[in-house]
């Protein structure tokens, strides 16, 4: 199942490239974007060059990021690159603003698909992941700083106009992917209950968070309850809120948002 979101998003990918950012010149962002650079220069194939420059960062992705992870991205650049071989170049719109747009958003939204569902695009989006694990930053964030490189090379190689077009791109991919791929946000769960340990108890063998557990009670019961305290991403609370009422379905349970964590959190 997982394969088959990775290859709709790669064709979604592939669609917002050659309909709307190659056209005009405009590069994608990442390994991709450098790989058309490289072949717009050069005699090299710009496929091979897609499969070579993800080489190093596929075995760096196997190590760090684990072999389910790898094997989605390979699963990616294969059907990314099979998509933007039979898909057309076709320009939408005459309007180049609005293909970078466009294309862009599109764009951002198969990237950001692919990495919900546990792949990556490839190249760039390995290290941003890896990055974003142990700095609590956001992948799009990061994908937008690292694709700075990208942008400079667009300027210096055809133009600065294609370069700020590209910047665009690049930036509203960033911001569609943060919208999709949310796994970076954190937030705190006070869980207020009487069943506090059979709570604690299932908690700790389905979700890997620590726990703070505290006694108070109730100011117009007076009735002793305990609690839980937890510091999750936002996958996990729909899960969490099923255990919880799985023991207590008057429990009560506030969520809010976490600026910052300092100090020990699972990033995996």
């Amino acid at each position: 199942m997982k394969n088959l979101v990775v290859i709709v998003g790669s064709l979604i990918v592939a669609f917002a490239f050659n309909f709307f950012l190659v056209p005009f010149g405009i590069l994608s962002s990442g390994v991709s974007g450098i790989a058309i650079l490289i072949g717009l220069i050069t005699p090299l194939d710009i496929g091979l060059l897609t499969f070579i420059l993800n080489l190093p960062l596929l075995i760096l992705g196997y190590f760090k990021l684990g072999k389910v992870i790898t094997i989605n991205t390979l699963v990616c650049v294969g059907s990314l690159s099979f998509f933007l071989y039979i898909l057309p170049v076709v320009a939408v719109t005459d309007d180049i603003l609005l293909s970078t747009i466009f294309g862009g958003i599109i764009g951002g939204i198969g990237v950001g698909v692919i990495l919900k569902y546990s792949g990556t695009s490839g190249g760039l989006d390995i290290i941003a992941i890896i990055i974003s694990r142990i700095s609590n930053t956001s992948v799009g964030l990061l994908l937008t700083g690292m694709n700075g490189i990208v942008v400079l090379l667009s300027g210096f190689v055809f133009s600065w106009d294609i370069a700020l077009y590209t910047l665009l791109s690049i930036y509203l991919t960033g911001k569609v992917i943060d919208t999709i791929h949310t796994s970076h946000i954190k937030l705190t769960m006070q869980i207020v209950t009487t069943k506090g340990d059979q709570i604690r108890k299932d908690l700790l063998q389905s979700i890997y968070r620590g726990i703070t557990i505290t006694e108070g009670y109730g100011g117009y019961t007076e009735e002793k309850k305990q609690i839980l305290m937890m510091v999750v991403t936002r996958y996990e609370t729909l899960k969490i809120k099923e255990i919880v009422r799985k023991h207590d379905e008057k429990a009560f349970i506030n969520i809010f948002s976490t600026v910052e964590v300092d100090g020990e959190f699972a990033k995996n």
